[in-house]
């Protein structure tokens, strides 16, 4: 892709003040990848680790019926929003390949800059969820074995950090993940299935247990109230709705559309409709038979509460921390080709001189990332504090906006009050959630200390 300086329509309506953005050329691929490979991608970030939290993250706070409808409205809330922001990667022209280039071409050089950094907030974040989760994985894999407590949760945060570094240093850019797909959906597979299966056996071993009184056998209490009371009650409820938009994360869909080939907007939207198809069913299967056999008391981590043999858990927990490892990656390509691109990084990804860029530049990231996923563990509010600052503006209020700037002259009247209803009911969405994920987060800070051993 040439360098492209482009007028914004709209800033020269208002004004004879020049507003232009100068869209550096990209270091990484682009054109380059089948629909299926982009949806097994996306599918990737739905399913990952994550998903092992969503029982206890999304169904406690909310219910079966909270958590049931809001999972399946987010699903089809999130698709819509992002084939939206599909069909306007191509638009003025042009190929729009990063998010803040579509926003600079639709709004000027303040809102490339703010939407620039709001999507790195976004990914950021997102990062750190990552490195808590592969290093919980790792921790419960250790803790199989050995229960001495010796080595912490911090331990293997740092060791999932180290991990993430190499990984980075192996794969140049996000095409370049091709051979890493099938580990990844084969890791997924392992860990979804050997939760879910283990969920079910658990389960139905309570239920046997609740209907027939053996003696010196007494079930477990097991229930699904909403648990707390009053305001906590409330702040909590709040706050998984962040968790509910954030299970759903878009907010890098130009950067990865960046990388189909053509027809650009048809294979994308192909992508999109595999992965909120058959992509969705894994998550949402385990998320829902994990809140049924545990209750209430299901962890952040599923993997925490079914029982099954060592080795068996082994599997899944490592699983775990290698798919966690390959998933973040996703998330960080579009950082990494900022870096890449803003430092003339060229030729072979091979040659020294980019492997020790890579090491240097993308090791110091990835060891800030670390430190802070170590310094507050609390992957919950994580994934709440992200879906309200970053994941519902940018996949859900953005989104809309730009279609009415981008089609306004194309829209009837009752398709702007529509994009219109959606911006105002998501600003007050995430305004609401962000309020929530923080007063949850300085709640837990109170009763752990940093560094914790969760």
């Amino acid at each position: 892709m040439e360098n492209d300086r482009y007028d914004t329509p709209s800033r020269k309506e208002k004004n004879d003040e020049e507003a232009s953005v100068i869209i550096p050329e990209t270091a990484h691929q682009v054109s380059n990848d089948s629909w299926f490979q982009v949806g097994v991608v996306l599918s990737m970030g739905v399913n990952s680790a994550y998903a092992l939290g969503y029982s206890g993250t999304i169904m406690v706070p909310l219910g079966w019926i909270g958590g049931v409808v809001g999972l399946v409205m987010s699903t089809i809330v999130s698709l819509y929003a992002s084939a939206l922001m599909a069909k306007l990667h191509e638009v003025g022209g042009r190929r729009h390949i990063r998010y803040r280039d579509l926003a600079g071409f639709l709004y000027g050089r303040t809102a490339y800059l703010l939407i620039w950094a709001l999507q790195y907030a976004n990914l950021f974040l997102i990062n750190i969820g990552y490195v808590i989760m592969s290093g919980s994985a790792l921790k419960a894999f250790y803790m199989l074995f050995r229960d001495d407590h010796i080595l912490k949760l911090p331990h293997f945060i740092a060791i999932a950090g180290v991990a993430c570094i190499l990984f980075a240093i192996a794969t140049p850019h996000l095409s370049a993940l091709r051979v890493w797909l099938g580990f990844s959906t084969l890791f997924m597979i392992l860990y979804l299935t050997i939760a879910f299966v283990l969920s079910v056996q658990d389960g139905t071993k309570l239920t046997e247990l609740s209907k027939f009184h053996i003696a010196g056998v007494k079930a477990p209490p097991r229930d699904y109230h909403i648990p707390g009371s009053g305001d906590n009650k409330i702040w909590a409820i709040i706050g998984a709705t962040g968790n509910l938009f954030f299970a759903f994360n878009t907010g890098m869909i130009p950067e990865i559309q960046a990388t189909i080939r053509q027809p650009v907007v048809g294979n994308m939207v192909k992508a999109l409709n595999f992965q909120f198809t058959v992509g969705v069913v894994p998550m949402h299967a385990v998320t829902y038979i994990g809140y049924w056999a545990y209750g209430s008391v299901v962890s952040s981590y599923l993997l925490n509460n079914v029982h099954g043999p060592a080795w068996v858990l082994g599997v899944a927990h490592l699983s775990a921390f290698f798919q966690a490892i390959i998933t973040l990656h996703i998330f960080a390509s579009p950082t990494y080709e900022y870096l890449d691109t803003k430092y003339g990084v060229k030729g072979s990804a091979l040659a020294p001189r980019n492997i020790l860029f890579r090491l240097v530049v993308r090791g110091g990231y990835l060891i800030m990332t670390t430190f802070l996923s170590a310094l507050l563990p609390f992957l919950g509010n994580f994934m709440s504090l992200t879906g309200a600052i970053s994941t519902i503006p940018l996949t859900f209020i953005l989104p809309n906006h730009m279609y009415l700037i981008a089609k306004k002259d194309k829209l009837s009247s009752f398709q702007k009050s529509w994009h219109w209803l959606n911006i105002v009911v998501f600003g007050c969405v995430s305004v609401a959630a962000f309020v929530a994920a923080l007063k949850l987060t300085v709640v837990q800070t109170q009763t752990y200390h940093v560094f914790a051993d969760l």
